[in-house]
């Protein structure tokens, strides 16, 4: 063992130490389990950490960086670096419990991360210190894991993928009126980070919503195996536009696609925020997590004593699904009044994106599939989630399990990772 790994050791003994006469205080002042740590509840204000993957420069952590320190203000958390820390340059490793652990030391009692890869080290983190709050954005095994002090949360986010893939159809649509490309040469592509059911998700909601508009539309997707790779991101995009793409989407975290579009000049649905001012000409909306409902929830939670979901999905009726401008310049005329309907219809439920009778696969409709939503080694399908007429996504735990290859959608290659 070297010097590093017995001072790491050390300090987590001590950390360990320090907090752990709190713990079963804390446990007993709030009861049941998820429950938030009582000495801060008793005091109505708490430290509160957020791990990050990358910084700012991606536009899946400004995301989150952005709701936190929001959240943080509104909730009257503190100051910056004081009240709420950001770790950010956080791989999906060890380095990952290293620095929940500092977070632990500097005094928080609810920490966040963002990334998919971060949840072993998560979980490792919140059975050494119980007396902390660990939340995991994208997580599947908070259900299973059953800890008092670790939840997973996502969003309904194929809800925004599906409008982003409206805006999209009904630029196809124009495109094709307008003699621009004939139907059979309405393709879509598409740029991944890795062959997930959380991209599977995505992609195919934000498939399906085109399909809604332009029945003949299909589509290719590559994937980078990064979630934040500039030049393989702008690289995929560039393959795809030359593969005979007319529009182009993605779920990967850089400026690299919408940059490849706006120099195309070929129509681009981003993720996570507006490009419109970097790519004018080409970017027509993006759909986005707004992370906020849920930070101000858990925050709220611990100090006020009260149990934190296991599993938080946010919708567009909690707002924390939204679409970001929409550039009229680039879009088709009547998006807007469009996307306002379909919206309206999916808070309703009259309209479900993974409704069966709008999708094949193999050229059969699927009226029963059971999903992997109980995370295993194995990742064997453990739960039916086909019931009256639809797919129910997100339903069972927080992350997406949507993982089918449906019809007219073309995988030009895989990466697990």
């Amino acid at each position: 063992m070297n010097k590093l790994d017995k001072l790491m050791i050390n300090r987590r003994q001590a950390i360990t130490a320090t907090f752990g006469g709190a713990a079963a205080l804390s446990l007993a002042a709030c009861g049941g389990s998820g429950s938030a740590a009582g000495s801060a509840a008793s005091g109505g204000k708490i430290k509160v950490g957020l791990i990050c993957l990358h910084d700012e420069n991606s536009t899946y952590d400004l995301n989150f960086i952005k709701a936190f320190k929001e959240s943080c203000e509104k909730m009257g958390v503190g100051t910056e670096g004081q009240d709420f820390l950001i770790k950010t340059g956080v791989p999906e490793n060890n380095e990952c419990y290293d620095a929940a652990a500092e977070l632990v030391e500097a005094g928080c009692k609810l920490i966040f991360a963002d990334s998919f890869g971060h949840e072993d080290y998560m979980i490792q983190a919140a059975k050494e210190f119980p007396e902390v709050q660990f939340c995991h954005a994208t997580g599947t095994k908070a259900h299973t894991e059953k800890l008092p002090n670790y939840h997973n949360a996502f969003a309904a986010i194929y809800e925004g993928r599906y409008l982003a893939g409206v805006a999209a159809g009904l630029k196809l649509k124009e495109m094709i009126d307008a003699g621009t490309i004939t139907a059979d040469k309405a393709k879509m592509g598409y740029v991944g980070a890795f062959t997930y059911a959380e991209v599977i998700s995505g992609y195919t909601s934000f498939f399906l919503g085109a399909k809604s508009i332009v029945p003949e539309v299909t589509m290719d997707v590559t994937f980078t195996g990064s979630w934040y790779d500039q030049p393989l991101e702008q690289e995929g995009a560039t393959k795809l536009i030359n593969g005979g793409c007319v529009l182009i989407s993605q779920h990967a975290d850089s400026m690299g696609a919408p940059q490849a579009c706006e120099n195309a000049n070929v129509p681009n649905v981003s993720y996570n925020g507006s490009t419109k001012s970097s790519c004018p000409k080409t970017y027509i909306i993006s759909s986005r997590i707004n992370w906020s409902p849920y930070y101000e929830e858990a925050i709220g939670a611990v100090t006020g004593g009260k149990e934190i979901d296991v599993d938080y999905v946010g919708t567009l009726a909690t707002s924390s699904v939204e679409l970001t401008e929409l550039n009229e310049a680039a879009a088709a005329k009547g998006t807007a009044e469009k996307l306002k309907e379909v919206e309206e219809a999916l808070k309703a439920g009259s309209v479900k994106v993974f409704d069966t009778k709008n999708f094949t696969v193999e050229g059969k409709e699927v009226t029963t599939y059971k999903a992997d939503v109980d995370s295993d080694p194995k990742m064997e399908g453990d739960t039916e989630v086909i019931a009256d007429g639809y797919f129910h996504e997100s339903e069972y735990r927080s992350a997406p399990y949507f993982d089918m290859q449906i019809d007219g959608i073309k995988l030009l290659d895989t990466n697990f990772g």
